[in-house]
């Protein structure tokens, strides 16, 4: 907490529709020993706050994807895709970020998302063919922008049929063989198609509260068949966790292999983006912090690697 806030570098490019976004980045360790649990064969690889302004359109980020192996995306909550480039030092810990840039989502009539109802992005995929989708809550729905290098107005993709609480829908989405996967933050797990969706594991008689654990995010491994989760707890007036677990194929969720809790650091874990790294995997989480200056952007990573 006590690194220097440096400029990120600023993104110069040209395509048209995104405008450059500036932050400051600070160097970020776990924090005070003690609230921090990582599994054998989990190891951290650094972690970076996004330092912005108040009227910064990087408030509030709540998924977080990897087009490759270095440039990310990611939504808010008041309806911007966000986009940046993930910097690593010679070890390949992550040490800052540059290029931020945002742009507007729209609505099926391709005007610019101005309602909070209309603009409340809290999940996105892109499928095998580069099409980006977004999922929203609020008014719940997901829908398909076309090609990433070219948005397009947006239409429907099937999503579960479910009757989702106003803030607990659709955090959890990842493109999976065949389609797509939702995991809804009030409980449940489908797979989707053109065709429509499936039942993996269905709801609970009761949406599952915020003070226990919800998945808030989700993202397919790129070594099997199964996903990666993000899962957020809080209860008032302090006691906020997060924790990282493999989901299988059949929705089955394995063992914790990283727990955050105070006094350590942590804050409201919202998105997770897995990519194959030697043997094992590397997974970046991202914290929405709501656009509130008691909360933080914290974008943390960590490497997974087999137990022999």
């Amino acid at each position: 907490a006590c690194a220097t806030a440096v400029p990120a570098p600023i993104w110069t490019g040209g395509h048209a529709g995104w405008t450059a976004a500036e932050a400051e980045v600070r160097a970020i360790g776990l924090g005070i020993p003690g609230g921090a649990m990582l599994a054998e064969g989990v190891r951290f690889a650094g972690g970076v706050e996004l330092v912005l302004e108040p009227d910064s359109p990087l408030h509030s980020l709540s998924d977080l994807k990897l087009v490759d192996d270095d440039d990310f995306l990611s939504v808010s909550d008041a309806g911007d895709l966000v986009r940046g480039r993930l910097r690593l030092d010679e070890d390949g810990r992550i040490e800052g970020v540059e290029g931020l840039r945002h742009r507007r989502l729209t609505l099926t009539d391709g005007s610019p998302i101005t309602d909070k109802a209309d603009g409340d992005a809290e999940a996105l995929f892109l499928d095998p063919e580069g099409r980006l989708a977004v999922a929203f809550e609020r008014r719940h729905r997901l829908w398909s922008y076309g090609p990433l290098d070219a948005p397009t107005a947006p239409t429907p993709l099937a999503s579960p049929e479910m009757d989702f609480p106003l803030n607990g829908g659709m955090e959890g989405v990842s493109a999976a063989l065949g389609g797509w996967r939702v995991a809804g933050e009030s409980g449940g797990v489908w797979d989707c198609a053109t065709r429509g969706c499936r039942v993996v594991v269905a709801p609970p008689p009761e949406p599952v509260a915020d003070s226990d654990y919800r998945i808030t995010g989700l993202d397919r491994d790129p070594d099997g068949d199964g996903f990666w989760v993000i899962e957020r707890r809080f209860r008032p007036p302090v006691d906020v966790r997060a924790r990282i677990r493999r989901m299988a194929a059949d929705g089955t969720l394995g063992p914790v292999l990283v727990e955050l809790s105070l006094p350590s650091t942590v804050d409201n874990f919202e998105g997770i983006a897995a990519i194959e790294r030697g043997d094992g995997v590397r997974l970046y989480i991202l914290s929405d912090d709501n656009n509130n200056p008691r909360q933080r952007t914290l974008l943390l990573a960590f490497d997974v690697r087999p137990v022999r």
